[in-house]
C-alpha cells in the first residue's frame, strides 16, 4: 500500500481499484506514510499556516428532512432559533478583534434569509470588514439567488455533495432532494466565480470504499478550492440515532488522500473530528488539513445548533474558543495565520 501512496503523491491519481484499496487500507506503515506525504504536500504550498474561519451558525430552522441532521424538519424536539442582523454583525465585530479575516454565515435551509435579506447583510458586512472574506453555507437555491449574494459581496459558498453515489445519496436524503439538484448548484457556484467548497460524510450509514471512490471522482470533476469532510456521528433524535458512527482512522485516510489528490485545496480539520477524539483536530492538521473553523455563535444558541450528538465547544465564549484553537495549532506544530486565507492558485 505504500507503493499506492508514492503514487498518489507523483500523479494526484489513482485507478479506481487503486483507490478502493487504499481506502480500505488499516495498517500502520500505510497511516504512517500517508500523513508524512500529505503533510510535506501542504506545507510544500501552504507552509505551516492554518486558517482560522469565524463560524456564524445563523439559523437552526430547516426546510429539508435530511435522516442524519439533528435540525432535520421532523426532529420536533429540536430547539430553533434564528440570529438578528444585530446579533450576526456583533459576531463579525467580536471575529475581527480576534483576528479573524473570514465569516462563515452557516445555517439550515431557512425560508426566513431571502435574496433581499441576505444581500443587504452580505453589504453591510463587506462594507464595514473590507479585508474580510464572506463564505456561505446555506444550502440549495437558485441560480439567481447565487448570483446576487455574489453580486453583494460574498467570495465563498460551501456546499457538501454529501453522497456522489446516487443509491447511497437517496438512502440519507427524503424524495424530494436529488443529487442532480446539489451537483447542478455547486457547477453554478463554480460558474459564478464563488471559491466553492464541497463535502461528505465518512462512515455514513450504508456508505461504501466504492461510495468514497466515487466521491473523490466527483471532485475531481468539480474541482473545489475548499473540500470539507467529517466523520459521521449520529444524533439521537434521527433515524441513524442507532447507526454506528464515522471513525477517527477512515477520517484521516481521506483527509490524507485528498491532500495528495487536490495539493492547492482548503480543508478543514473539523469540530465533528474533534468531537470523537480529544486529538482530533491536531491530528487532522497533521496530516493535511489546513483550516479550522472556531464558533463565534453566541453561546446562548451554540446547543441548539444539534446536528449531532456531543458537538464540542458549545459553551465556549468565541474568545475562549480561539484561544484554545490556537494552543492547538501551535501544538500540532503550525501557526496561525491571520490573512482571509484564499486557495492557491
Amino acid at each position: 500500500m505504500i507503493k499506492l501512496v508514492e503514487k498518489l503523491y507523483e500523479t494526484q491519481n489513482l485507478t479506481d481499484s487503486e483507490l478502493k484499496s487504499l481506502i480500505t487500507a488499516e495498517d500502520g506503515e500505510t497511516a504512517y506514510q500517508l500523513r508524512f506525504r500529505a503533510d510535506e504536500v501542504r506545507q510544500r504550498v501552504y507552509g505551516k499556516k492554518v486558517f482560522l474561519r469565524g463560524l456564524i451558525e445563523i439559523s437552526s430552522y430547516c426546510r429539508n428532512d435530511c435522516l442524519y441532521c439533528g435540525i432535520r424538519r421532523s426532529n420536533f424536539s429540536a430547539e430553533r432559533y434564528r440570529l438578528n442582523r444585530e446579533q450576526i454583525i456583533s459576531c463579525c465585530e467580536n471575529g475581527y478583534k480576534l483576528g479573524f479575516r473570514t465569516f462563515v454565515m452557516q445555517g439550515g435551509e431557512d425560508a426566513f434569509f431571502t435574496d433581499d435579506y441576505m444581500c443587504g447583510l452580505i453589504s453591510e458586512i463587506k462594507e464595514k470588514y473590507p479585508d474580510c472574506a464572506i463564505t456561505l453555507s446555506l444550502g440549495e437555491r437558485s441560480f439567481e439567488s447565487y448570483k446576487r449574494m455574489k453580486e453583494a459581496g460574498a467570495d465563498r459558498y460551501l456546499l457538501r455533495h454529501e453522497a456522489a453515489d446516487g443509491k447511497l445519496y437517496s438512502k440519507l436524503h427524503p424524495k424530494e432532494l436529488s443529487l442532480e439538484n446539489r451537483m447542478e448548484c455547486l457547477f453554478s457556484l463554480k460558474k459564478l466565480g464563488y471559491q466553492t467548497g464541497s463535502g461528505f460524510m465518512v462512515g455514513a450509514p450504508f456508505q461504501t470504499a466504492d461510495s468514497l471512490a466515487a466521491d473523490l471522482r466527483f471532485l475531481q470533476k468539480l474541482q473545489p478550492q475548499m473540500i470539507g469532510i467529517g466523520p459521521f456521528i449520529p444524533h439521537r433524535s434521527t433515524p441513524f440515532a442507532g447507526q454506528t458512527g464515522g471513525t477517527l482512522e477512515l477520517t484521516l485516510r481521506m483527509i490524507g488522500i485528498l491532500r495528495l489528490m487536490f495539493p492547492k485545496a482548503l480543508i478543514p480539520s473539523t469540530t465533528a473530528l474533534g468531537t470523537i477524539a480529544p486529538n482530533g483536530r491536531e491530528l487532522g492538521l497533521q496530516t493535511g488539513a489546513n483550516v479550522v473553523m472556531p464558533n463565534l455563535s453566541p453561546v446562548s444558541v451554540r446547543k441548539k445548533y444539534d446536528l449531532y450528538d456531543n458537538k464540542i465547544c458549545t459553551g465556549e465564549e468565541a474568545a475562549e474558543c480561539a484561544v484554545c484553537l490556537r494552543r492547538r495549532i501551535e501544538s500540532a506544530g503550525y501557526e496561525v495565520s491571520e490573512e482571509r486565507g484564499d486557495a492557491a492558485v
